[in-house]
Order: C-alpha cells, then sequence, then structure tokens
C-alpha cells in the first residue's frame, strides 16, 4: 500500500499536470460511471492530500477556489492494497508511468514514461499514441480502468482503487476528522500526535499504522522511525516518554518529506550504507545484521503486518 509521501506525490502531480484544466472525466469499466458523469467536463482546480487520502476538486469554472463550498465536488480515491494510477502523454507531458501497485520491487517507487529527447540529442521514440503526422492520442484503456482522467496533453488512469467517489465539502470534512494528523501537512499539529500516543495502553508499532493517530504511515515508514527513535514496536504508547515522541514526529516529518522529493523511500545516513548501499535500516532486513550494531535484525507479525526491529539498538525495556 503506498504511504503518505507517494499519495501527496500524487496530489503535486495532479496539480502540475491537469491543474486549471478542463478534463473529460469516464469510466471505462462502467463501475465509476455515474461519479464520472458529474465530474466530466469540469475544471481540475485544486489537489490535496491528507495521509494515503488523495483528494481532487472539481469546478464548472477554472476560476473557483477549492475552498467553495457550494460548487467543489472531489474526487476522494484511497489506492488501498491493488490501486495504481497509470499516466501517458505527449513530449510535454512529464509524468512517471505509473504510480501505486502493483510493484516489481519493495517499497512505493515509481516507473519513469520512456524519456523523449532533449534539445540537440539524438531523436527518441515517440510517445505511446502519437501519429504519423506527431499528434498525440490517448492510448486505449488497459485493464479495469475505474476512472480516465483526460487533458489536451496527457491521461491518467486509476485502476483497483480500495475507493473512489465523489464527495461534497461536508462528506470531505468527515474523512478530514477521522483521520490523525499528516507529517506532510501544514495543519498537522505534533501535539496531537503525541496527546494520542501517550493516551493509550497499545503497542507503539500498532499506533503508528493507525491512520486515526497518524495519518500517512505505512509499514516502512513505522519500522524505520521507530529504530531511529531507538523505540522497541511493542513498547505501549503510554510509556513512550513525550520528548521521545516529538523527536519521533519531527523524524517523520523530514522523512517523509525526503520521500516526496525523491520518489522513494530511503531512511538510512549515507555513512550508514554499506556495498549493498542499503535504503533502510531494519526493514525487509531480517536476519541480516543492524547496520549500526551488527545484531541480527528480528521479525515478527504485529496486527497482521511485518515488523522488523533491532533487538540491541531497540530494547524492550
Amino acid at each position: 500500500m503506498p504511504e503518505g509521501n507517494v499519495v501527496h506525490r500524487l496530489a503535486l502531480a495532479f496539480d502540475e499536470l491537469f491543474g486549471g484544466s478542463r478534463l473529460r472525466v469516464s469510466s471505462p469499466q462502467g463501475r465509476f460511471a455515474d461519479g464520472a458523469a458529474a465530474l466530466d467536463g469540469m475544471w481540475l482546480v485544486g489537489t490535496e492530500a491528507h495521509g494515503k487520502q488523495l483528494f481532487l476538486a472539481f469546478a464548472p469554472a477554472g476560476d473557483v477556489h477549492p475552498d467553495d463550498r457550494d460548487q467543489v465536488r472531489w474526487l476522494r480515491v484511497h489506492l488501498g492494497l491493488y490501486g495504481s494510477w497509470t499516466f501517458s502523454g505527449d513530449t510535454s507531458f512529464h509524468a512517471p508511468h505509473a504510480i501505486g501497485a502493483p510493484r516489481r520491487r519493495v517499497a512505493e517507487e515509481e516507473v519513469a514514461l520512456p524519456r523523449t529527447a532533449a534539445r540537440g540529442e539524438a531523436a527518441a521514440s515517440p510517445p505511446q499514441g502519437t501519429d504519423v503526422a506527431g499528434r498525440w492520442h490517448p492510448p486505449a484503456p488497459r485493464g479495469a480502468v475505474r476512472v480516465r482522467l483526460l487533458g489536451e496533453h496527457g491521461v491518467a488512469d486509476l485502476t483497483g482503487p480500495t475507493a473512489c467517489e465523489v464527495v461534497h465539502a461536508a462528506e470531505k470534512d468527515a474523512v478530514h476528522a477521522r483521520l490523525g494528523p499528516d507529517p506532510l501537512r501544514p495543519d498537522g499539529d505534533g501535539e496531537v500526535f503525541v496527546r494520542a500516543v501517550r493516551a493509550r495502553r497499545r503497542a507503539v508499532g500498532e499506533l503508528l499504522m493507525d491512520q486515526s493517530v497518524v495519518a500517512g504511515v505505512g509499514n516502512i515508514y513505522r519500522a524505520e522511525a521507530l529504530f531511529r527513535a531507538r523505540v522497541h514496536p511493542t513498547r505501549t504508547g503510554q510509556r513512550v516518554p513525550a520528548a521521545r515522541l516529538r523527536r519521533l514526529w519531527l523524524d517523520l516529518q523530514g522523512l517523509m518529506a525526503d520521500g516526496v522529493a525523491a520518489g522513494a523511500i530511503v531512511t538510512t545516513a549515507p555513512e550508514h550504507r554499506g556495498a549493498g548501499d542499503e535504503r533502510w535500516y531494519v526493514y525487509h532486513r531480517s536476519g541480516l545484521p543492524c547496520l549500526l550494531c551488527g545484531t541480527r535484525v528480528a521479525e515478527s507479525a504485529m496486527a497482521g503486518r511485518r515488523l522488523f526491529w533491532c533487538p540491541r539498538c531497540q530494547r524492550a525495556r
């Protein structure tokens, strides 16, 4: 499941690629036909992410502000385990090819569109869908495309999401209300996160995956942030000092912001990367030596998800 950095990167991509444009919205699969009809021909006037939730603001005119509660309708998308956005476009359309599942490797990485030739270089292959006259045409939908967003220069196809619906402002507010603070949002409040963790007797490893406690953290950031904070994942929230949780929140802000900028999750400091150029300290490294102390990284299951930690660096006391 994509973590919060991926969804925030998606929001930025949609704003850059389609922001201020009038879009054709369709549902090739047919399961979103009514929602697509409600948005078809409207303008994309804003994008937003909160945790793993993506919101795209549509309005009947391009000059409508996203905060106009009467005119704006929001497309809410949660990719879940199997959802994916796939992009295609002409030479002016600079987008990743795909974001989301399925992935060929562990972690939330993007697959780039085929590169076009820069000025002065040998000609590259024309973008998919370009005819002999150089005109771009959108490719036929591939797979069960729930939603297709088509602009003048490119197209975005959504397949396999957990959630995909058109919501009004009040319904969008209700989604925000049930989510915890997001380390990547300007309104993300670290003190709300600290109070939420310390008020619970559940394991902190579970709490970091609870989207009502902190929004956007997934299995990678959970494992890596706890390692970097030297907190054992089974320690209950009540037993984690507030100062330690504040440092963990600030670390999540930095790590996830780096993930947005890079399009990949990297949590290790350069000096800690071995010959394999490891990107993570403990995630998916069970049985391998800890990059800091050499102890073998441990693995168990917590709430149905794989959990990784270093028994020495993250003592259970």
